[in-house]
């Protein structure tokens, strides 16, 4: 309330009066108009148009409720000083609501309303544009090395394929109809494929003149659970019908869950004794569409298959060669679904080894005949003197044979294991063999067809 309190409140304090040295708000001799005070702030330089709105709005209000919104005590006071007092009241009163409403009506900090940006032309239709993910970019070469062929083979498993009825498939291929049961056994753990009948098979194909009933055909049908084919079953073959009736019963150890993954594959093949047997037709069916427990029968339409011959079977081996003593231990131990020779009681199968040195056959072996079996045991071992300096040029080619009486034998498959190999996994095998001496190496090889081998090694044209 001294003088050095106002000098510093005219000094420091930007609301004080020039003339009176009072606050502005206290002070009557040098404001004589609320509309001629001049507000000294925080504001932008240049008056925006929201404030000289909310001025005009404020000044037609404060005009009307001005009298009428003052204190009861001041109306009740005498006329001088009621009058003074009023002015000073309604500039303070009014100066007071003025910084409030502007406070109120001043814009805040803006808000970010995150929304998909959109681009357009003026006319056209617009579009929502999203970020798009960054993803990997492959080379050429990891590009078509992702390509799986049989994904883009024409296949009966096509969307195509599976919208058709099995009226509509038998119209369509005219392929003829197989009739199966299923059934899972949850006391033994095991599910029970039963192979009935089919009907209205197509007559064969005369693909080699030297077939001898080209009106009839000689079917039977392979049974497996895709999508690994392991343990895979074959019924047997019905002579010279095309309504055969098969009445066999398999049966497949695998738990109830795996067996509701699996798919079950029947396909139906057209035995030749003089060539390679040809598929008539299959049927596939995804084992959890339907109920194992309870089981059931189905006639199902047969569908073309992509794989027009039957495969030759595969065959279990295993290498180890001896350094030191410079020998190569050969060990057969099994096949499994080897292609069948005889059509009364499957095949007769025995396996022929010959090392080859060079281009020259050296030494045969061959392991005993197993009889009516199309998945022999063998668990036989064969020794062949190879020093360590004539390894790499060393082959052996094993080959398969169902044994026939009253004719030469029937030839059902054959690899090439060693410097002239007949495929990329027979000369993996022989290249583990190498780096792992002393050890046995197992390997399983699908066999395959003599005009295959003798094309790709020249091993295979030096045996018999």
């Amino acid at each position: 309330q001294g003088l050095l309190a106002r000098i510093s409140d005219l000094l420091l304090c930007r609301w004080t009066c020039r003339n009176c040295c009072q606050k502005c708000f206290d002070c009557s001799c040098c404001q004589t108009n609320e509309d001629e005070v001049e507000i000294l702030g925080p504001f932008p330089a240049q008056t925006p148009a929201w404030l000289i709105s909310s001025q005009n709005e404020d000044k037609d209000g404060d005009s009307d409720n001005t009298i009428s919104e003052l204190p009861p005590t001041l109306q009740d006071a005498s006329p001088d000083r009621r009058r003074s007092s009023s002015d000073t009241s309604r500039s303070t009163y009014s100066l007071t609501r003025r910084i409030s409403s502007l406070e109120s009506r001043r814009p805040s900090s803006p808000l970010i309303d995150i929304k998909p940006i959109e681009f357009g032309i003026i006319g056209a239709k617009k579009e929502i544009v999203q970020p798009t993910i960054l993803r990997k970019t492959y080379t050429p070469d990891d590009y078509f090395r992702k390509f799986e062929p049989r994904l883009y083979s024409l296949d009966s498993n096509s969307d195509d394929m599976d919208s058709l009825t099995d009226e509509e498939i038998l119209s369509k291929y005219q392929l003829g109809m197989l009739h199966f049961s299923t059934q899972y056994d949850l006391l033994h753990n095991y599910l029970i494929v039963r192979v009935i009948e089919a009907k209205d098979l197509p007559p064969p194909i005369s693909y080699d003149g030297s077939r001898q009933d080209m009106a009839h055909s000689n079917p039977y049908v392979k049974i497996c659970l895709l999508p690994d084919q392991k343990n895979s079953k074959q019924t047997g073959v019905k002579r010279k019908t095309q309504n055969p009736v098969f009445e066999e019963r398999y049966t497949f150890e695998i738990p109830f869950l795996e067996a509701q993954r699996r798919t079950l594959l029947l396909t139906v093949v057209d035995f030749d004794k003089f060539s390679r047997h040809c598929v008539i037709g299959k049927v596939s069916m995804p084992l959890s569409d339907v109920d194992l427990v309870k089981g059931g029968h189905w006639w199902k339409a047969l569908v073309p298959s992509s794989q027009n011959e039957v495969e030759l079977g595969e065959l279990l081996l295993s290498l180890n060669y001896l350094p030191s003593a410079g020998r190569l231990n050969v060990d057969i131990i099994r096949a499994k679904q080897l292609l069948q020779t005889d059509m009364s009681q499957g095949s007769d199968p025995f396996v022929k080894i010959q090392l080859v040195h060079g281009l020259k056959l050296t030494k045969t072996k061959k392991t005993s005949c197993m009889r009516g079996t199309i998945d022999p045991f063998y668990n036989e071992s064969f020794s062949f003197k190879v020093p360590q300096e004539e390894l790499e040029n060393a082959s052996l080619v094993f080959t398969v044979y169902g044994h026939n009486v009253k004719s030469s034998n029937d030839f059902i498959g054959r690899i090439v294991i060693g410097q002239y190999s007949t495929g990329a996994p027979e000369s993996n095998h022989w290249r583990r063999m190498l780096n792992a001496h002393r050890t046995a190496v197992e390997q399983w090889h699908s066999l395959r067809s003599r005009e295959e081998c003798d094309r790709v090694s020249p091993a295979s044209l030096e045996v018999t």
